[in-house]
C-alpha cells in the first residue's frame, strides 16, 4: 500500500518538546514511515532519530521492525538503541540519520549519471545483504535511501523496515510459496510488474524496484505517474497497465543501454531465482568507467569541502590499493619465484639422484668390473699358481723319478758290488782256507 499514515497537528504538537522514557527530547519533526512518524531527540548531548507508531491505529508492527533492523544489523542498516511503550506510542529510538534521496531529488529535480549509478551500487550492496539474511523489503522507494551523518555521509542508509518479511526459510533456505491474488504491498510508483500483479514478493521484485527509483532520478518522473482513478484499485490497476505497456528500451531511451539491460533482466527473473547481484554492479560500474567518472563518493548535492576530503579519500584509498596489489603481486611473483626454485631444485635434485643412481650404478658395475678383474685376476692367478705347482710338481716328480732311478741304481750297483765283494770273498776265503 502507498504510505497513508497521516498526523495532526495536534499530535505533532503533542510530541515536539516531549521527553521519553525520561531521557530523550524529541526537538523537531523528520519524516514519516510506512506506519509512524519520526522525529530527531536529544539525550546527554547526543541525537538520536526516535519513530513512533500511534497503539490506537492497532496495527502494532513496530515492535517487529525493531527486531527485525535488530537482526539485521550491518554496515548500511541504522542501529537500533532500544524499543518500549510510552502512552499511546510504541517508540523506537535508533540512529540518527540525514537527509532522504527523496529530499536531495526534490530539491535538484533530477540526478547525474554519476550519481545515480553511485547510488544504485550502494542500493544492489544493501539488498544483497538482507536478502542473504533471508529478508525483503518490499518498500523500495527514495524516502527509505537516507545518508549518513558527519563521517558517514558519503554512505547510503537503508531504512523502514515494518514491511519486511522473510521469503524464505533460514535453514533449508527454501523459498516460500509462491502465493497470488495478494494486495499491493508497498509504493506503486516503484512497485515491481509482479508485486502489482498481486504475486507474493521475492528478491527479484526489490532489485526491479531499484531500476525504477534510478530511473526517476535520471528522467525526473516515471511513465505512470500521475494516472487517477476512481479509487485506489482502479488507480494501481492503470499504473499496472501503463508498466506493462512500457518496454525497458522505452523507459531508458536516451540513458546507457546497461540501465535498459538492467530493467530487462529483473522484469524477467524467477520467483527463486538467484540474482547476479555482482553483474548488477558491473553494469554500473561499466557506466561510470564510460563516462571517466570515480567511485568516489561524490554527489550533486556533494559541499566543496566535502570534495576535497573525498578526493583525498579517493587517492589515498586508490594509493592503498595499489600498494595492497603491488604486495599481492610481489607475494605472487615470490611465491611463484619459490615454486620455480623448488621446482628447479626438485628437478637437479632427481638429476642428481638421477645421476646418483647412474655414479652409484657405474660404481656398481665398476665395482662389480672389478670383483670380476679381481676374480678373474685370482683365477688367473690361481691358474699361474697351479701351472706353477704343477710345473713344480711335474718337476719334483721328475726329479724324484731321476733320484728314485739313481737310488735304485745305485742300490742296484751297491747290491752288485756286494754281490761281487761276497763273490769275490768266497772265493778268495775259499782259497784261503
Amino acid at each position: 500500500m502507498d504510505n497513508d499514515y497521516s498526523s495532526s497537528s495536534s499530535e505533532v504538537d503533542y510530541i515536539i518538546g516531549r521527553t521519553f522514557f525520561k531521557k530523550y527530547q524529541c526537538i523537531k519533526k523528520l519524516g514519516e514511515g510506512s506506519f509512524g512518524l519520526i522525529y530527531e531527540a536529544i539525550y546527554n548531548n547526543e541525537h538520536f532519530a526516535l519513530k513512533f507508531e500511534d497503539l490506537r491505529r492497532n496495527t502494532n508492527l513496530l515492535e517487529a521492525e525493531a527486531s527485525i533492523m535488530n537482526y539485521l544489523k550491518g554496515p548500511n542498516i541504522p542501529s537500533v538503541r532500544s524499543f518500549g511503550t510510552s502512552g499511546n506510542y510504541n517508540v523506537l529510538i535508533m540512529q540518527l540519520m540525514g537527509k532522504s534521496l527523496e529530499d536531495f531529488i526534490n530539491e535538484k529535480k533530477t540526478f547525474s549519471i554519476k550519481t545515480v549509478c553511485l547510488l544504485g551500487y550502494q542500493m544492489i550492496n544493501v539488498l544483497e545483504y538482507i536478502h542473504d539474511k533471508h529478508y525483503v523489503h518490499r518498500d523500495i522507494k527514495p524516502d527509505n535511501f537516507v545518508v549518513g551523518l558527519n563521517l558517514d555521509s558519503k554512505k547510503l542508509y537503508l531504512l523502514d523496515f515494518g514491511l519486511a518479511k522473510k521469503y524464505r526459510s533460514s535453514t533449508t533456505l527454501v523459498h516460500y510459496p509462491l502465493i497470488n491474488k495478494k494486495k499491493l504491498t508497498g509504493t506503486a510508483r516503484y512497485a515491481s510488474i509482479n508485486a502489482m500483479r498481486g504475486y507474493e514478493q521475492s528478491r527479484r521484485d526489490d532489485l526491479e524496484a531499484v531500476g525504477y527509483v534510478m530511473m526517476y532520478f535520471l528522467r525526473g518522473s516515471l511513465p505512470w505517474q500521475g494516472l487517477a482513478g476512481k479509487n485506489k484499485e482502479e488507480r494501481y490497476k492503470r499504473i499496472l497497465n501503463k508498466k506493462l505497456d512500457t518496454s525497458a528500451n522505452d523507459l531508458c531511451k536516451g540513458y546507457p543501454n546497461e540501465l535498459e539491460t538492467y530493467i530487462d533482466y529483473t522484469r524477467k527473473m524467477e520467483y527463486t531465482e538467484n540474482p547476479e547481484y555482482d553483474r548488477l554492479r558491473k553494469l554500473l560500474l561499466k557506466i561510470l568507467e564510460r563516462e571517466g567518472q570515480n567511485f568516489d563518493y561524490i554527489y550533486d548535492w556533494t559541499t566543496d569541502e566535502e570534495k576535497e576530503l573525498r578526493k583525498r579519500e579517493f587517492l589515498e584509498e586508490k594509493n592503498a590499493e595499489k600498494t595492497r596489489k603491488n604486495n599481492t603481486s610481489e607475494r605472487q611473483s615470490s611465491k611463484i619465484e619459490s615454486e620455480d626454485l623448488n621446482e628447479e631444485e626438485s628437478k637437479i635434485g632427481d638429476k642428481y639422484k638421477e645421476n646418483g643412481m647412474l655414479h652409484k650404478s657405474k660404481s656398481k658395475e665398476i665395482k662389480n668390473s672389478y670383483k670380476f678383474a679381481t676374480k678373474e685376476s685370482s683365477l688367473d692367478g690361481k691358474n699361474l699358481n697351479n701351472n706353477a705347482i704343477n710345473s713344480n710338481k711335474k718337476h719334483t716328480s721328475k726329479h724324484k723319478s731321476n733320484s728314485h732311478r739313481r737310488r735304485i741304481n745305485r742300490r742296484e750297483n751297491e747290491g752288485e758290488l756286494q754281490r761281487e765283494n761276497e763273490e769275490v770273498c768266497c772265493s778268495e776265503a775259499c782259497i784261503i782256507i
